[in-house]
């Protein structure tokens, strides 16, 4: 990742868990793998969530995100490919003992960075995956991206939670990292029917509009067009170790993903799959 300067850097994040953030991470990078973009996604969640739903055990054994963070191996080290145009720098229950073992090393919210500095390999797409803290872990995430990405599913303590969020970017950007930004806000879990999810995306979408030309890292944020509704088979894929488009490729769920996919990278729909999503809505 050695001059990087055009490989995007995302870190994806809510401190509420059960939005989708996970989902999103890992059907995204495999979204725009689908599109021929080279992405590596990383896990930075001990529950290793995002590894486990690529298919790889984290039993442990392997090298994982905790040994470049504590023992300061390369990321060579510890990536794999799982797809094609996909890697994976994994998780594992290790990583619960990084915010200890970290706690006093000097420049320690930077150790990620450093290392993505250092790394040769060109992608495309960096994805992190980040755990609901916002302890060491996720601080190295804010550290080394450039855009963070916020999924939100439309309900009423979403609002609170997006707030704190956002102030928590906000100090990360005045004391480490001056060039963060929150690009969007990714709607998940969206049931199109109710006035509720209606009223919160208003209430989003107003919010955001009061900080345009502020100088906030959120300024210039923006919610998706796309909306990943609400989906069964999405929910069931990482018990199988599969990304949706691996599991169901016809389903819904895969549809709003590689949407968003096409939206995160400019890439224009089709005019067949447009109709073909329209008729699934």
């Amino acid at each position: 990742m050695l001059g990087d300067t055009a490989m995007r850097r995302i870190a994806i994040l809510n401190q509420k868990g059960g939005v989708g953030k996970t989902t999103t991470a890992v059907n995204l990078s495999a979204a725009l793998a689908k599109l021929g973009q080279k992405v590596c996604l990383l896990d930075l969640d001990p529950q290793a969530h995002a590894t486990t739903h690529l298919g790889i055990e984290p039993d442990g054994e392997m090298p994982s995100i905790y040994d470049v963070l504590v023992r300061q191996r390369p990321l060579a080290d510890v990536r794999r490919e799982v797809g094609e145009n996909l890697s994976l720098i994994g998780a594992d229950i290790n990583l619960a003992a990084a915010e200890v073992e970290l706690a006093g090393i000097v420049g320690r919210e930077v150790i990620l960075r450093e290392a993505m500095e250092n790394d040769a390999e060109d992608y495309d797409y960096a994805l992190m995956d980040c755990g609901p803290s916002l302890g060491v872990l996720t601080l190295n995430a804010l550290a080394a991206t450039h855009e963070v990405f916020i999924p939100l599913q439309p309900h009423f303590f979403a609002l609170h939670g997006l707030s704190k969020l956002l102030e928590t970017t906000a100090l990360v950007s005045r004391r480490i990292n001056p060039g963060l930004k929150v690009t969007a806000i990714a709607v998940c879990l969206y049931e199109s029917g109710t006035k509720l999810a209606q009223e919160v995306l208003g209430e989003v979408k107003s919010f955001l509009d009061k900080s345009r030309g502020t100088n906030v890292p959120w300024a210039e944020a923006r919610v998706f067009e796309t909306r990943v509704r609400r989906n069964v088979k999405l929910a069931e894929a990482p018990s199988h170790g599969k990304t949706i488009f691996e599991y169901a490729p016809s389903c819904p769920g895969a549809m709003d993903y590689m949407a968003l996919a096409r939206e995160v990278s400019g890439i224009a729909v089709e005019h067949s799959e447009r109709v073909r999503e329209t008729s699934a809505a």
